[in-house]
């Protein structure tokens, strides 16, 4: 039996558009349960437990900013933990979807919800033969946030015969870390496109031509 996993996340503020707040992001992570990750898994918990962050949820935007778990740490000690989750990106055998809305070519917050349901049927339909392949599909969200309720459940019900919705905790899914990690990787590629990295992001990335090289490049390969 096959079953395919689906880890969702997002980042942005939902509210209309603001010059601090341009875009709204969600990150689909893809996994075929018959290819394991268990290994993947091991290395990864292994080396972030050498770090001393072996049982902690790795979140990308408070790890960048220096908040909360992260706010006494230093820069390298930072931009360690983001990078051991990185290359498990790289190396486990999952693909991925983001679909990015400019809140500002929108009338208002039910225009960004229709253009995501939109964005997001459209993409299922144009991979149809691909979901419909797999036995189960489980979707895993963590409730964040009452759009992405709807979006799974309107979109998904429409365009497939049958899935089931699992509510997570962030700590208990490295997937799901990684949809959080490639959210904010897709926010930084738009930032970097009308202007350049805060101080914290170069604390963590340095420059837009290391960003690129270091986080972009070999992870768009992934992308579908």
């Amino acid at each position: 039996m096959s079953t395919l996993s689906i880890f969702i996340d997002e980042s942005g503020d939902i509210g209309e558009y603001q010059a601090h707040s341009p875009y709204y992001i969600m990150t689909l992570v893809f996994h075929d349960q018959n290819d394991s990750i268990d290994n993947h898994l091991k290395h990864l918990n292994n080396e972030l437990a050498n770090l001393g962050y072996g049982d902690m949820a790795v979140h990308t935007e408070p790890l960048i900013r220096r908040e909360e778990a992260y706010c006494n740490l230093r820069p390298n000690e930072r931009r360690s933990i983001l990078t051991k989750l990185y290359f498990f990106a790289l190396r486990a055998p999952i693909q991925y979807k983001t679909i990015i809305v400019e809140k500002k070519e929108c009338r208002d917050v039910f225009d960004i919800e229709a253009k995501l349901a939109r964005e997001l049927a459209a993409f299922i339909r144009s991979n149809l033969t691909t979901f419909q392949s797999f036995d189960n599909i489980i979707l895993y969200y963590d409730n964040g946030q009452r759009i992405i309720n709807r979006i799974i459940n309107t979109v998904f019900a429409t365009e497939l015969s049958d899935y089931t919705v699992r509510k997570v905790m962030p700590k208990d899914y490295r997937l799901f870390q990684v949809a959080d990690l490639i959210c904010t990787i897709e926010l930084t590629k738009q930032k970097l496109a009308h202007g350049g990295l805060s101080k914290s992001e170069q604390y963590i990335f340095h420059s837009k031509k290391a960003f690129y090289k270091d986080f972009v490049r070999r992870l768009e390969k992934k992308q579908l």
